[in-house]
């Protein structure tokens, strides 16, 4: 019977979350029943991810996998001794601490053929004896994540599908949603205006996909699943409508993944037409799920953490009918344009859109620095003429000429 009882590997981290360059303090903790010898103790951490799948049954069955290492590091708490070290009976406890390198290191998943688990090993080793181990894992967070305080741009796009065998008629969608990078628990605003001149009827709907990617080598395998969906109300033949829907991204969502070689999470919007016998028309829009950063949680998840660049700005991505400024029936209910903001309106946030707004309702700074004056047209002096500028050039024989140096 092992003398050594009551083996624990604790961290001083309230949530047990680390990213690079990141220094883990911890305590091994463990038991002894008597005097025991042992040849070392030491903790390590280290980060790995690892894929594995199989295709076919059979004799035509062929499995596939990865690994990859992202870092490991070591540090003995008992130096390891060819005689030995004695250790005496009763609790004893070691602190460690320990460097997470740098480095673009993808976050913590577990998936259905993958995963990248970052941990703590600890080992007790004595001679001729089984080692005593005991893991701990760490929730990893990459620092090279995109956060969610960065510039949301809205993204657009449209389809058109040919209804029919003899007949020209057709459907035509344009769609969009609010932001390309959210976090989880967050709500989307997806819009779509269709355009049915056909003779049959359909549904708009939304949903919400996760699209999982593992690779082995040159082969691949994916997993799709739909983490929200919704379906809009019926559109007649010959009819023109817009539907609107509020997109839930779960709470438990995971953030996306696109700096690991071997799996990488994404996440997209699908906006589609349901129609029967025929093949639906999509719009697809990439999204990003990042974490949501200290400022952005202080000022709102719609607000972004300091004030945009020139560089900061998106391509205008807003269909007709999602234009702020757009009038008729068509156009999305965005508040009135208030008179009162002007053009010199100082730099920074606003809850009102401006008389004349930007593509994503910043307000440009109001230039200070003064004006040169301007002198009245009448004080103005006539130019001056070319004989007074120019006495010495006035024989036009001399135009042409080339003098000669040296």
């Amino acid at each position: 019977m092992s003398p050594i009882e009551n083996l624990s590997l604790t961290c001083d981290s309230a949530n047990n979350t680390f990213s690079e360059g990141d220094t883990i303090v911890g305590m091994l903790s463990f038991n002894l029943t008597k005097d025991t010898k042992v040849k070392g103790i030491f903790v390590k951490a280290k980060g790995d991810a690892h894929v594995q799948w199989s295709e076919g049954s059979g004799d035509d069955e062929r499995s596939y996998s990865a690994r990859k290492r992202y870092f490991k590091v070591k540090e003995y708490l008992v130096t390891e001794k060819a005689e030995g070290n004695v250790l005496s009976k009763g609790t004893h406890h070691f602190k460690f601490k320990m460097t997470i390198p740098e480095g673009n290191m993808p976050s913590s998943f577990k998936g259905a053929h993958g995963s990248i688990v970052y941990k703590l090993e600890a080992k007790i080793s004595r001679k001729w004896r089984w080692s005593t181990t005991v893991e701990r894992e760490i929730n990893f967070l990459s620092k090279s994540i995109r956060h969610v305080c960065q510039i949301k741009c809205p993204q657009s796009g449209s389809v058109n599908k040919k209804l029919g065998v003899f007949s020209k008629k057709e459907v035509q969608m344009s769609a969009s949603v609010n932001r390309d990078v959210c976090s989880p628990g967050d709500t989307l605003s997806a819009f779509a205006k269709i355009c049915n001149s056909s003779s049959k009827s359909m549904r708009p709907k939304f949903s919400l996909q996760q699209r999982t990617v593992y690779r082995a080598g040159s082969s691949t395998n994916t997993t799709h699943n739909t983490l929200f969906k919704a379906v809009g109300d019926p559109i007649e033949p010959n009819s023109e409508i817009t539907s609107t829907c509020q997109i839930e991204v779960p709470r438990t969502a995971i953030y996306s993944i696109d700096n690991c070689e071997i799996l990488s999470v994404e996440y997209y919007v699908k906006v589609y037409l349901d129609i029967s016998f025929a093949f639906d028309p999509e719009v697809v829009f990439p999204l990003h799920l990042s974490p949501r950063s200290a400022a952005s949680e202080d000022l709102g998840s719609d607000v972004p953490c300091a004030g945009p660049s020139y560089s900061d700005f998106c391509p205008p991505a807003y269909p007709n009918c999602l234009n702020p400024g757009a009038a008729g029936p068509d156009a999305c209910e965005y508040p009135a344009p208030d008179p009162a903001l002007q053009v010199n309106m100082p730099s920074g946030f606003n809850d009102r859109w401006p008389t004349n707004p930007t593509p994503y309702g910043f307000v440009a700074a109001a230039c200070e620095s003064p004006l040169p004056p301007v002198v009245p047209y009448g004080a103005q002096q006539e130019p001056p003429s070319y004989m007074s500028l120019f006495p010495n050039n006035n024989d036009a024989s001399d135009w042409g000429e080339t003098e000669k140096i040296g």
